[in-house]
């Protein structure tokens, strides 16, 4: 009778729907590989609905994964995927040279053909985000206080090994090539240990609320979470917590699963963080 029980009320669909999970979240966490060096591997992002500043509404936000330097970039909400092209090689290529990887979220600019083909071409391999899960660009307030006793003060010294100069009257003595090169890598390997430290710290304190996740294959059943999902129903909370079910296509990674989903969610990216089954 107990075994009955419990596979009735397993295949009940308006308990899967409506029902919390009594687990931790699932997926541990799986943090971004840190960069060799400055300005190799960048994120990029846009801060919106502005109030208009000099024919100005947004700012175009890239940030150095390494040194955590950051470039604020004054733009329009109405940029274009050529305008986006041109900031970046005006305000970081020009500069910097090309990264050998970019991470963003799946914004229509950092999808679009051309931004896509562009970067094919100049060998940039492009992070995108799962949907819904933003932890993929950016970092926590935890973890820049963790660094912050290193890097608050020197991203400029980080990236050009030396200190910026404010008093154009103050003159100091110029190092030899050797010295300052040797420098800089001292200071990079100094910076790419406490990034890994912290890294590691964090993902240990993140991974205290989270559980490992189930290996599911292709051709399994699973309920994606609605809580991301715009809702017909007069109030979110009367809304069914999830969706479908739904049959896995593909294992993209440990993390992510592309799902077959049916017409009705045609708008919704098909690839779900483990974290939203």
């Amino acid at each position: 009778m107990t075994h009955f029980i419990k596979d009735y009320v397993s295949s009940c669909q308006q308990c899967s729907r409506n029902k919390n999970i009594p687990h931790k979240k699932f997926g541990l966490l799986k943090p971004l590989p840190i960069p060799n060096g400055p300005w190799i591997c960048l994120s990029m992002d846009f801060i919106t609905q502005l109030p208009l500043s000099n024919s100005f509404d947004s700012i175009l936000v890239i940030v150095d994964r390494f040194s955590k330097m950051a470039v604020f970039i004054p733009t329009m909400s109405s940029i274009t995927s050529l305008d986006l092209a041109h900031l970046f090689i005006k305000n970081i290529f020009s500069k910097h040279g090309l990264p050998s990887s970019i991470v963003s979220d799946r914004g229509p600019l950092f999808v679009s053909s051309f931004w896509t083909n562009l970067c094919q071409k100049l060998k940039i391999s492009r992070d995108l985000s799962t949907a819904y899960h933003p932890e993929t660009n950016g970092q926590t307030e935890r973890v820049n206080q963790i660094l912050e006793q290193y890097l608050w003060m020197y991203p400029f010294f980080t990236v050009y090994g030396r200190d910026p100069q404010f008093d154009s009257v103050h003159i100091t003595q110029d190092n030899p090539a050797g010295k300052l090169s040797t420098k800089i890598q001292s200071v990079q390997q100094d910076v790419k240990r406490e990034l890994e430290a912290a890294i590691n710290w964090f993902k240990m304190y993140a991974d205290k609320s989270r559980a490992s996740p189930p290996d599911f294959n292709p051709g399994d059943v699973v309920w994606p979470s609605s809580k991301n999902i715009k809702s017909t129903r007069p109030t979110k909370k009367l809304s069914e917590r999830w969706l479908g079910p739904f049959p896995i296509l593909k294992k993209v990674s440990t993390h992510d699963y592309h799902l077959k989903l049916s017409s009705q969610w045609k708008s919704i990216h098909p690839v779900f963080h483990i974290s939203l089954l």
